[in-house]
């Protein structure tokens, strides 16, 4: 399902409520294109595969964080939103808490901005990019140090920009 940067069947599915970009989610990722990658987070997050395939924040198939702790995308729907940055209580306390947590969330309110500003379809081709190997052009998590599959370093445009406060993160999970 991965997009190129000039496609102009952009796949909404893949464009979360709260802000985040789907493909460039370490659960996404491995559900796509990693098994092996999906064992190991079945391991560390101690849940069976089942639990962990995700096809992106708008599908049927959401990992069981989505599933069970994510509020925004029922709480979207329930006001009639497409994303959080159109809501009247935007941002909300959940919200705030919400990207405070893990650093692949910093960028939680400029994407907001940005996704009123030129609408998703704009910002969904920026994010790709954004994520994307300068290298070879795959598409990394915020938690993909070096590209997952050249090892260029920085592995992304985002993690370049927040790599302390990634290995932060990292380090504190250890």
């Amino acid at each position: 399902m991965k997009k190129s940067n000039d496609d102009p069947n952009i796949d909404k599915r893949l464009a979360a409520v709260c802000g985040l970009l789907c493909e460039a989610c370490h659960v996404y990722i491995a559900t796509q294109e990693d098994p092996e990658r999906l064992e190991v987070l079945s391991k560390h997050y101690q849940k069976p595969l089942e639990e962990l395939r995700c096809n992106g924040c708008r599908s049927d198939s959401r990992c069981f964080y989505c599933n069970t702790v994510c509020f925004m995308s029922g709480c979207a729907k329930e006001k009639g939103v497409d994303f959080c940055g159109e809501c009247s209580d935007y941002p909300c306390d959940g919200l705030k808490a919400f990207q405070a947590e893990a650093p692949h969330r910093i960028e939680l309110w400029k994407n907001q901005e940005r996704i009123k500003e030129a609408g998703y379809e704009q910002w969904y081709t920026e994010m790709i990019e954004h994520y994307s190997c300068s290298a070879c052009g795959t598409i990394n998590s915020a938690y993909d140090i070096s590209c997952r599959r050249c090892g260029a370093s920085p592995s992304c445009e985002y993690v370049k920009l927040h790599k302390e406060a990634i290995m932060n993160h990292l380090e504190k999970r250890k």
